[in-house]
């Protein structure tokens, strides 16, 4: 049967094919067997520049020749490694058959390539976008809520800016993890290695292959595995990242249900399958749903791949190769959270009638003003004041001011504070 959306048991691989068709060059089996390919090319090539007397006579103007062979690697050559993988039932063996040492560094190889070419690029427009948006919306007042009531009011932008810190505080945090890979023979301490070839500084040779010729980083004292440390933090930082994103998603739709922004209509699109009358906030639950797989997936491989039994298990084999899924549903949800924000519309008057609405929230500013004062029990008379079921509007706020016993010019200050101008300090 020829894989379809309509038969595809991922979404990954089905409805969202074409949101995700790029991470298939880093993350599909066939990918796998060209970083590997990639990794086992590279380090015969190394170890043509060391004294090894078998290979002195390679003519080096070769090497650009075996470097085509991943560069150019295609899906006849992937087939002809499966092939080999039917025979030998073992998959490193069979690229090594294919190319005529075992190795783990094709994963971080493939990963830094999806994060650096695929990831990285996406959530940056997320950023640029939101900081735009931000500056956009830096003067617009707007009505704070604090578990979910009436709080000071605030301003849109700034609210929107919370989530352009936190982002890239986390973007430049994850920065900082290096993509590790393991390079030591069997069980990491380059025992056939220096078995035959004891004159050569392994070590160095196996630091100049991951660090400077991969550009990864060595783990240096390993088991037969990379032992997926800097791995399980990495997952955990796009974690963080996802969960931010979330968190945005999930204020965005509160705002859209509280009308202050509308969404574009597209000409022919359906807003909801019952009511024409709506517009679903559909992008940002699409985006909210593929950050929940994303991190549960995360969280499993942050949790598993660190532990190992003894010198090596095959638990780790099996997790790496679903490293795909979540970054996948994290691609989907950064393309799906752009395209909601690029369809808001500001209601400028939903916003403004909420804060009209709500001249109570004044009441923290009127308080600390008479503290300053030196008002006996400010606190207590607001709270009288504002803790009814009575509707407070600007007249029920200027007759308190009225009948307070203070001078008139603290009156009139007091008076000139208002929903809308009552927003402190909007610095970004």
């Amino acid at each position: 049967m020829e894989l379809s959306s309509l038969n595809a048991i991922s979404p990954v691989d089905g409805r969202y094919r074409k949101v995700v068709e790029k991470l298939a060059h880093y993350f599909s089996e066939g990918a796998l067997m060209k970083y590997r390919v990639l990794v086992e090319v590279e380090y015969f090539i190394a170890l043509c520049n060391l004294p090894v007397p078998q290979l002195t006579d390679i003519d080096k103007s070769i090497f650009e020749s075996l470097r085509g062979i991943y560069k150019e690697f295609s899906q006849d050559d992937a087939r002809k490694v499966k092939d080999i993988e039917a025979v030998t039932n073992h998959d490193v063996k069979a690229v090594e058959y294919f190319l005529k040492e075992k190795n783990n560094t094709a994963i971080p190889c493939a990963l830094k390539g999806a994060w650096v070419d695929v990831l990285q690029p996406v959530l940056d427009d997320v950023i640029e976008n939101l900081n735009q948006q931000a500056n956009q919306w830096k003067d617009v007042p707007m009505l704070a809520r604090t578990h979910g009531q009436p709080a000071s009011p605030t301003r849109l932008g700034k609210e929107i800016f919370v989530f352009v810190e936190r982002l890239k505080k986390q973007k430049n945090l994850l920065e900082t993890i290096p993509f590790s890979a393991k390079f030591g023979g069997a069980t990491g301490n380059f025992n056939a290695h220096v078995a035959a070839y004891p004159e050569i500084d392994w070590t160095e040779f196996g630091d100049h292959l991951v660090n400077r010729v991969l550009k990864l980083e060595r783990s240096r004292v390993t088991t037969q595995i990379e032992h997926y440390d800097n791995l399980a933090a990495f997952f955990d930082n796009l974690k963080r990242i996802n969960t931010i994103l979330m968190d945005l998603n999930r204020d965005i739709w509160l705002y859209i249900a509280m009308d202050y922004f509308k969404q574009k209509i597209k000409a022919g699109e359906v807003g909801s399958s019952a009511m024409p009358h709506k517009v679903n906030p559909i992008d940002f639950e699409n985006s909210e749903g593929n950050l929940g797989v994303a991190n549960a997936v995360f969280e499993h491989l942050s949790a598993k791949l660190p532990v190992s039994r003894l010198q090596r298990d095959l638990t780790d084999s099996t997790v790496t190769r679903n490293i795909g899924v979540p970054l996948a549903h994290t691609l989907i949800a950064f393309k799906s959270l752009l395209k909601g924000l690029d369809k808001l519309i500001l209601n400028s008057e939903a916003i403004h009638a909420d804060l009209q609405d709500n001249w109570a929230v004044v009441a923290e500013a009127v308080q600390t003003v008479l503290r300053r004062e030196g008002y006996p029990e400010p606190y207590e008379a607001l709270k009288e004041l504002t803790r009814t079921h009575l509707r407070i509007d600007q007249k029920a706020i200027v007759e308190f001011i009225e009948n307070l016993n203070i001078d008139q010019t603290v009156k009139e200050e007091l008076k000139k504070i208002t929903p809308h101008n009552y927003t402190g300090i909007c610095d970004f």
